[in-house]
């Protein structure tokens, strides 16, 4: 595999800046992850708090019991629970078969990230991926876009959830997922990878109870073998552990919305719009309601220091949440807000993993931070990364396409200008001659005709119209068809390396390129020397 770096141009005006180390952006965090020093300083800071390292340890191991294991796995809970150890960590929905190719490319970028500090701190740095278990959003995770007859298409999970539950509590079935999964597969076609891939699917379904299992067994397969470790953010096991923090996080809910909004405020100064949703009233943390069945977000009320649910239908005093914090933690779970400051006071974080969006809206988390007298870890971009296989370089040579342009417009505009170019411009002339001479003439008649028949005249032109319209489609389609080979090109560098007018990690699954390469092929890119320098990585397989 050959790798390039690409300097493309970012839509997310602030991410451009923090990659840029910009100072007016720089000021909302505590550390540059850039800078070797910082993460020198970050040891030291974690050295001075302390953190339930055995207690977290054991709580993994237990909840990767029945995941694919490896002994790398095996050294890295006992890195974890060693007093002197620190976590690259990052997250993601548990989205089916992986999801989006991002989700791929964050957990590559935490092992790589953890490799590369480990050997230049010399400290042990555990790999960790926390699985957004407890977000409630089922159509976020419940489907894949793949190509199938020459264009990207939604591939959707057939089982409906109504219940706003947490992804962690929403059951597979079984029956219907490998039934599902087999279509997926005769989708892809047969490849000399197919059978094995099947297998691992078919393996991968029968061992999972939930969504979050069948995400975590598949990504315990691919990387096992890096020693990452996987943790449910929705598992019961490491609510015990929370519960301190989730009383803290009930006793400050009014000052740790205000702090958000105080962020904001200063962000929006600087012409940047909020990236958190968050009402003054916010109590940032929800509540599952078994009554409900469904997972609630409560707001505070601080006049009648009560948090209150569902327009008013479920309320609990300060003390009655707190009782459940402290009796039943996994009725609790966090939100956009929480879930960060929960996840740094639980880990022993060296950096933290972040797509775009999540630079943004932990810019805002800063005041919050200090207000638990803890600072942010270093937050660091994940890898960017477009995969090119080699019939796709074939296909932008014999076009003459730029792959820079292709990755930041795609080639939909190029595919026109062809079809533009080998088209009868005086036959198009012809048809919009004829239709115009076809209105002028039957302007004429309705001058000269009863005003009665002008529901007919009008009626008769539109079908003379269609009829002229109907033959002009059918000679695009002959052209289309006679340049059909050149046209399926652009379609497939479109569906390849801009899909849907999107970057190719937002939309592509990983499955098709394990269909094609093979199921290592993920964990070798995984092997690959990368430097985190907010290029884009190219990867030509």
């Amino acid at each position: 595999m050959e790798m390039l770096n690409l300097e493309l141009p970012s839509t997310n005006r602030f991410a451009t800046g923090y990659l840029a180390g910009a100072p007016e952006i720089q000021r909302f965090f505590h550390y540059q992850y850039q800078n070797v020093s910082d993460y020198k300083e970050r040891i030291i800071e974690l050295e001075k708090r302390t953190f339930m390292r055995e207690a977290l340890a054991s709580c993994i191991e237990k909840y990767m019991e029945g995941f694919p294991t490896s002994n790398k796995v095996f050294e890295s809970l006992q890195k974890l629970a060693q007093p002197n150890s620190v976590v690259v960590i990052g997250g993601q929905q548990a989205g089916i078969l992986t999801g989006p190719l991002y989700s791929i490319h964050k957990i590559i970028s935490i092992i790589v990230l953890a490799r590369q500090k480990e050997e230049e701190l010399g400290v042990p740095v555990v790999p960790i991926f926390w699985i957004a278990g407890e977000d409630h959003d089922y159509q976020e995770v419940n489907h894949i876009y793949m190509e199938n007859e020459g264009k990207v298409q939604k591939i959707v999970y057939p089982e409906k959830i109504l219940e706003r539950k947490m992804v962690s509590d929403i059951s597979i079935n079984q029956d219907l997922c490998l039934d599902w999964v087999e279509q997926i597969i005769e989708i892809l076609g047969e490849t000399d990878h197919t059978n094995e891939l099947l297998a691992f699917l078919r393996k991968a379904v029968t061992q999972s109870a939930t969504f979050v299992d069948f995400f975590a067994h598949m990504v315990m397969e691919l990387f096992k073998d890096y020693g990452l470790l996987v943790i449910d953010s929705g598992y019961t096991g490491l609510r015990f552990l929370e519960k301190e923090i989730l009383i803290s996080q009930i006793k400050q809910a009014a000052s740790i919305t205000n702090h958000v909004k105080e962020m904001q405020a200063e962000l929006e100064k600087e012409g940047f719009s909020q990236s958190i949703d968050i009402s003054r009233h916010a109590g940032n943390i929800f509540y599952y309601d078994e009554k409900y069945k469904e997972r609630i977000l409560l707001e505070y009320n601080p006049e009648e220091k009560e948090f209150i649910g569902k327009n008013g239908a479920i309320t609990f005093t300060i003390e009655e949440l707190l009782q459940i914090a402290s009796e039943f933690p996994w009725k609790l779970s966090n939100n956009v807000v929480t879930r960060p400051l929960t996840q740094e006071l639980l880990f022993p974080t060296l950096a933290f993993i972040a797509g775009p969006g999540e630079i943004a809206y932990w810019a805002e988390l800063k005041k919050v931070f200090e207000s638990y007298s803890i600072k942010m870890p270093p937050i660091v971009p994940r890898l960017n990364i477009t995969l090119v296989d080699r019939s796709v370089e074939t296909d932008l040579d014999e076009l003459g396409l730029s792959l820079e342009t292709v990755l930041i417009t795609g080639a939909e505009k190029q595919k026109e200008e062809y079809l533009s170019s080998v088209k009868d411009k005086e036959l198009d002339i012809l048809f919009h001659d004829t239709k115009e001479q076809l209105l002028g003439s039957y302007r004429l008649i309705r001058e000269r005709i009863d005003s009665g028949l002008y529901p007919l005249l009008e009626k008769n032109q539109a079908l003379l119209l269609k009829q002229i319209e109907f033959m002009e489609g059918k000679v695009d389609n002959s052209l289309q068809e006679k340049h059909q080979v050149i046209l399926n090109k652009f379609s497939r560098v479109n569906n390849k390396l801009r899909p849907l007018n999107a970057p190719q990690e937002r939309i592509l699954n990983a499955v098709s390129y394990m269909n094609q390469y093979g199921i290592p092929f993920l964990a070798d890119l995984a092997s690959l020397s990368y430097s985190f320098d907010g290029k884009h990585k190219v990867i030509k397989i």
